[in-house]
């Protein structure tokens, strides 16, 4: 075979590639990325000049495949796979045998896996402007679903204040009547039981956002101090660890400081329940351009995929049977809504959760 025949040939194998590669991407599934990364490593192969000893490697994130294991000796060529023009992978040609070691690669070899790194960064680019999509969307579905349960909650919590009100007065009147040791104890559990049913309404408010505020200039950094004073015998009795991070010992923004308080306790107090003996819960207090961040993490259980959309309502909790109401978490959420704030909850790494809470410095 001629010079002329032979490059040729190999410009041929180079076009097939693209097609294949096109073929590939055209029909790609951003769910089986490594599936589709091994199809294009193989046929990228095909179209090298020594595809027998030749391998290829494509990694993108966390993602890697390989036609084979590759010596790290021997030549090779590499072009980067762009996102968005930023460098997030590389696909790599190399030899596979010493033999070769004279031998190098072509410039249209490596024009070619410059050719199909774009091609595949494209690809990769849509897959990510889907998932973008496609997590906006679960979103804002989980966003409507809590604003119809928060709509629903503060009817149900109207409806409830006017008969507990009567219920707690009425009792509170016989009380001062009846001499009987029986029937005033009788009287002192419906007493207690209506004010508990009280404190669960004003949770249900919270979450509904319709508790009244009072909106100042708080400095959030003496607000944590503060809860952290009054949790210390708990993290003690717990033998949790603690630290806090701040920015600065100013971090002032618009806030009922009773709220901030109660979103700052049960966070924390949430973190020591879910953590073991000599875990470590870490408070962090920052600030953004626009917002102030409180961020809690710790070293439990974390949160299941499963529960991530349900952990903000109310009554939904995974503690034992008497432990919890399962409103501690929706009250949060509640005094973060009417703050216009944000708050989003994802696993830490290795093990444990992490509450991020963004409350805007003025609204």
């Amino acid at each position: 075979m001629n010079r002329t025949e032979y490059a040729l040939q190999e410009r041929i194998k180079e076009l097939t590639c693209l097609y294949e590669v096109s073929s590939i991407i055209v029909n790609a599934n951003y769910e089986q990325i490594e599936s589709v990364f091994y199809a294009i490593s193989h046929s990228l192969k095909k179209a090298f000049q020594y595809p027998e000893h030749t391998e290829i490697s494509i990694k993108y994130d966390t993602t890697y495949v390989a036609t084979a294991n590759i010596n790290t000796d021997l030549p090779s060529i590499k072009v980067p796979i762009k996102l968005f023009n930023v460098k997030n992978g590389s696909i790599q040609a190399k030899y596979n045998s010493k033999e070769l070691l004279e031998h190098p690669f072509l410039k249209e070899e490596q024009q070619l896996l410059q050719s199909v790194a774009l091609k595949l960064g494209s690809l990769l680019e849509r897959f990510q402007i889907i998932k973008n999509e496609a997590a906006l969307k679960r979103q804002m579905e989980h966003n409507d679903r809590l604003t119809i349960l928060g709509e629903i909650t503060a009817g149900i919590a109207h409806e409830l204040n006017t008969p507990l009100a009567n219920i707690l007065g009425f009792a509170e009147l016989l009380e001062s009547k009846i001499t009987e040791k029986d029937d005033k104890n009788d009287l002192e559990k419906i007493i207690h039981s209506a004010m508990y049913s009280r404190e669960v309404v004003k949770k249900l408010m919270f979450f509904a956002c319709e508790m009244p505020q009072e909106m100042t200039t708080v400095n959030m950094v003496p607000v944590i101090k503060d809860a952290l004073s009054l949790l210390s015998p708990t993290f003690k009795k717990n033998d949790v660890k603690y630290v806090l991070k701040i920015d600065q010992e100013n971090l002032l923004l618009k806030a009922d400081t009773i709220q901030l308080t109660q979103i700052i306790f049960n966070l924390i107090l949430n973190a020591i329940y879910y953590s073991q003996p000599q875990d470590l819960v870490t408070i962090e207090a920052s600030e953004t351009k626009q917002n102030i961040r409180l961020k809690i993490s710790d070293q439990g259980q974390g949160v299941s995929n499963k529960n991530l959309n349900k952990i903000f309502q109310p009554f939904f909790t995974t503690k034992p049977v008497g432990q919890g109401s399962g409103l501690g978490l929706s009250v949060v959420h509640g005094i973060v809504s009417s703050h216009k704030g944000s708050i989003i909850v994802k696993n830490n790494t290795p093990k444990g959760a992490i509450f991020i809470v963004n409350l805007p410095k003025y609204h």
